[in-house]
């Protein structure tokens, strides 16, 4: 069978290939630690899962609305109230089935053949395939480790042109660690004001696991002159441990979008699942205690491994501002990032990402979503495996 040359065109994601084959060597046996996850290693708060059952039990196995229950897109729309002091009316509020398939929805509502999207890099791997699957093509501005993996002004500035459709923002980010302050923000904005057609696509997925006092803040926030073309994207998944909940949220510039978005999710999934979305609304009502504790832990391990990284001779990693990922730079080792993530994995037992599949051939993306003692361990390792490939 000839298949759509959408999805031949589509590259596979190496964060799931890396993940399978650790779990293929899982099963045989081997002592494995996977650095690799872009999950929390806790469970759901209980709360959480109690305001689910409690939904099951009272019946609530049946159709959502294509855009999310009402109670919770009015949590939501508290959440960023409260949290961002951004005011989302419910009907330009849309729950979708993970702030993934959010940002698969504004991409194609938004983008048509030809249209140019500007993706920094690295960057999670799967915004380019979203534009390519809707029939534009990213245009990639490469960021340095010297300047924090930040997109500048001026690089903004030299990469609008005609085509230009959005500009996606992911703070903090995913590979990286690294976050926007409001005035790197605010730099950005202007840039933006001077090109009122493109589009803002905020991802701020992992808005609330910042470290070291560092403080998010929303794009729409900076710049409320540009409220009327910026997407707020985020989610339940990775600030509750609730990846497998599959609730995320797009924050819409106007009605329209939000109906569109609403259009396109009648055809595709219907809505999320009904019962989970009580658990939701526990999420953004009830105390947040849960996630002070989550983050307590990070903090901690963060401080560990951006050490210990950076003992190791040829190793040079930053401290993320917020997730819960490194992206050290392994470059003075002299080995491209998938030869490097594959021989750890084989060899020493250890799941990282390559930073080829972000777009940075230089650097590995190792989680810290994981207990201290398998960070310990699988650093332990690693320099191990590092001498070995000396002799």
């Amino acid at each position: 069978m000839k298949l759509a040359s959408r999805i031949t065109n589509v590259k596979p994601s190496a964060t799931i290939s890396i993940t399978i084959r650790a779990n293929e060597l899982k099963a045989e046996g081997k002592n494995v630690i996977s650095l690799a996850a872009g999950q929390p290693d806790f469970d759901t708060p209980q709360h959480i899962k109690d305001a689910c059952a409690k939904a099951l039990q009272a019946g609530k196995t049946k159709y959502s609305p294509p855009d999310g229950t009402v109670a919770l897109r009015k949590a939501i729309s508290a959440k960023f109230k409260r949290d961002n002091n951004l005011d989302y009316p419910v009907d330009q509020i849309v729950v979708s089935c993970g702030a993934k398939h959010s940002l698969y929805n504004i991409f194609q509502i938004i983008v048509e053949s030809g249209d140019e999207v500007i993706i920094p890099q690295p960057y999670w791997v799967s915004y380019p395939e979203f534009v390519r699957l809707a029939g534009g093509a990213p245009v990639f501005v490469e960021t340095t480790q010297e300047h924090n993996f930040l997109i500048s002004p001026e690089q903004l500035e030299k990469a609008i042109t005609p085509k230009t459709k959005a500009l996606v923002l992911n703070s903090p980010s995913n590979p990286t660690g690294m976050a926007y302050s409001k005035e790197a923000l605010e730099a950005l904005a202007e840039v933006l004001r001077k090109h009122p057609e493109v589009v803002i696509v905020s991802d701020e997925i992992y808005e609330d696991l910042t470290y070291g006092g560092f403080k998010h803040t929303s794009f729409a926030t900076v710049a409320p002159d540009l409220f009327d073309r910026t997407f707020t994207v985020n989610g339940h998944s990775k600030t509750y441990s609730m990846t497998g909940w599959r609730l995320g949220y797009s924050g819409c510039p106007d009605k329209e979008s939000a109906k569109a978005i609403k259009k396109l999710q009648a055809q595709s999934t219907t809505g999320t699942v009904t019962f989970t979305q009580d658990g939701g609304v526990a999420a953004l009502n009830e105390s947040q205690d849960c996630v002070n504790e989550m983050l307590k832990a990070f903090e901690e391990r963060r401080e560990y491994i951006v050490n210990a990284l950076n003992e190791i001779p040829g190793v040079k990693c930053l401290n993320p501002q917020g997730a819960f990922y490194v992206f050290p730079d392994i470059s003075a080792w002299g080995i491209p990032s998938m030869d490097l993530a594959k021989r750890l994995l084989e060899e020493a037992m250890i799941a990282v990402i390559p930073g080829g599949a972000f777009g940075a051939d230089s650097n590995i993306r190792i989680s810290f979503a994981t207990s201290l003692e398998d960070l310990k361990e699988a650093v332990k390792r690693i320099k191990e495996w590092r001498e070995k490939c000396k002799k």
